[in-house]
């Protein structure tokens, strides 16, 4: 349970945590205030938009007949952009499950829902993410919808329990935020991904040690050798410093034995699946290590 922070105070959160944003029209006062209360607040709900139109600005900022706008706080891009759309309430998350808004205001596991008999529009904050969802949203939008949750929660010292899929609050027939065509991601992996991005970004408490001592060199990165070195028929040390770091980050199911120098059809299913595990997809989950893959194995 928490006050909402005013628009400033969102302002400088994005900021704090890096993520890019646009202010559209008069959002910091664009609101259904008129129409009942917003907060206590306890959450973040997320939703898709049912389009992949690339921009949603005014749809969102106006609303539709017979549900008028803004129709959420935050708009999220497919460059991964936030735009600020209204500060208030707003027209997104309707009526829900009182057994579900419970669970996360004590951050526990969400229960299924089964009735629509509480107000959302005045407990929740809302992301309206521009993409159908009968696909899965981009990586930048991911990537920013993790950041976002993050920023919100970093604010109200809130855990990633307060993170909802419209699709688990009640409202009848929904299904955002989707990946395929009625179906909702797993929100669970959604919010377990957010537990490592809020940790990420909490500094460490500091210590008195209790003698000097030297700091060590921060591990760097080898570099990548180039992607000729990993095709068919490659045979050389880069792929065996490759398996060997895919052993390391838990991929070694993969390999029956070795890793070793000749790239194998092994190699690439064990790189492929961490692309995957990267929310990754087409050619960015083929397989075949480029820079940022060879970045992140390696981080």
């Amino acid at each position: 349970m928490a006050t909402p922070m005013t628009a400033t105070q969102m302002v400088s959160q994005l900021k704090k945590f890096g993520i890019p944003y646009k202010e559209y029209k008069s959002w910091r006062t664009h609101n259904r205030n008129h129409k009942g209360s917003w907060g206590p607040v306890h959450g973040l709900m997320v939703h898709h938009t049912g389009s992949d139109s690339k921009d949603q600005r005014a749809l969102l900022y106006n609303g539709i007949a017979g549900l008028p706008g803004p129709l959420c706080h935050f708009g999220l891009a497919q460059d991964g952009t936030i735009h600020l759309i209204g500060w208030g309430r707003a027209n997104h998350a309707g009526m829900g499950d009182d057994d579900v808004l419970k669970a996360v205001i004590a951050e526990k596991k969400i229960p299924t829902d089964n009735e629509s008999n509480t107000d959302g529009n005045s407990r929740f904050y809302g992301v309206e993410i521009w993409y159908s969802g009968s696909h899965e949203m981009s990586d930048k939008q991911y990537a920013t919808l993790r950041l976002l949750a993050a920023a919100i929660c970093d604010f109200h010292d809130w855990s990633e329990g307060s993170v909802i899929g419209h699709g688990e609050w009640g409202s009848p027939g929904k299904w955002d935020p989707g990946y395929k065509p009625g179906r909702m991601m797993d929100m669970d992996a959604v919010r377990k991904d957010i537990k490592t991005t809020i940790s990420k970004g909490k500094p460490s408490k500091p210590t008195d040690p209790t003698t000097p001592s030297k700091p060590k060199p921060k591990p760097t990165t080898p570099k990548f050798p180039g992607p000729g070195y990993f095709k068919p028929g490659a045979k050389n040390k880069y792929v065996t410093q490759l398996g060997k770091q895919l052993v390391k980050k838990g991929y070694g199911s993969f390999y029956k034995q070795g890793p070793g120098p000749e790239w194998t059809g092994v190699d690439r299913a064990a790189v492929k699946a961490f692309q995957k595990a990267q929310h990754w997809t087409g050619n960015d989950a083929d397989g075949y290590p480029g820079p940022e893959t060879w970045k992140r194995l390696f981080s």
